[in-house]
């Protein structure tokens, strides 16, 4: 038997009359979301905008649990970042980029929390070495930053992956409890 061990806060999805709703984003800290049907078996999808349907895991009768893999944790310092219509994120050089396009992210910056953003998307990765003198691999972020006029100069920076859970009941309204976890 595993032990589980709480990582942030959990939710509560709520679901209607055989519809899909998700849970508000919340960062990837672990490999291990816990799914406990709360009022009827339901099943369950995420990523970085799922709507779940009764193909994707279920999770069985009430009170039960699942504990799903959502991947491995992607996170990665930032060491610059270019503002406009769509916000440039460079990586440090020889780095490499955990995410891929269409994943969502989002920024912490210490010091510089106009920098900030939550949950949004990947437009693209260039990782062609020596572009103008430029080394690094560089994501490019769906996120309107061109409101921020004060340069990037932050001691610490970290892009990490969001995501979103899904659920949807067989039939009728029910609640599922979302967690991630740390399984040992």
């Amino acid at each position: 038997m595993s032990a589980l061990k709480p990582v942030g806060t959990g939710q509560v999805i709520t679901t209607g009359s055989g519809a899909a709703a998700a849970s508000a984003a919340f960062n990837q800290q672990t490999d291990t979301l816990r799914v406990v049907a709360e009022t009827s078996g339901c099943h369950v999808a995420f990523g970085a905008n799922p709507t779940a349907t009764t193909s994707d895991i279920y999770v069985g009768i009430t009170g039960s649990s699942e504990e799903i893999s959502l991947g491995p944790v992607a996170a990665q310092r930032v060491v610059g970042i270019t503002t406009g219509a769509t916000t440039t994120i460079d990586f440090p050089e020889g780095s490499g980029c955990p995410f891929a396009v269409g994943d969502a992210v989002s920024l912490t910056v210490t010091g510089q929390a106009y920098h900030d953003f939550s949950h949004k998307t990947i437009a693209s990765i260039n990782n062609t070495a020596g572009v103008d003198g430029f080394f690094s691999t560089r994501v490019v972020v769906n996120n309107n930053s061109s409101g921020v006029a004060t340069a990037f100069d932050a001691p610490y920076a970290e892009l990490r992956r969001s995501l979103k859970v899904s659920a949807i009941t067989n039939a009728g309204s029910g609640k599922a409890f979302i967690q991630q976890v740390q399984v040992s």
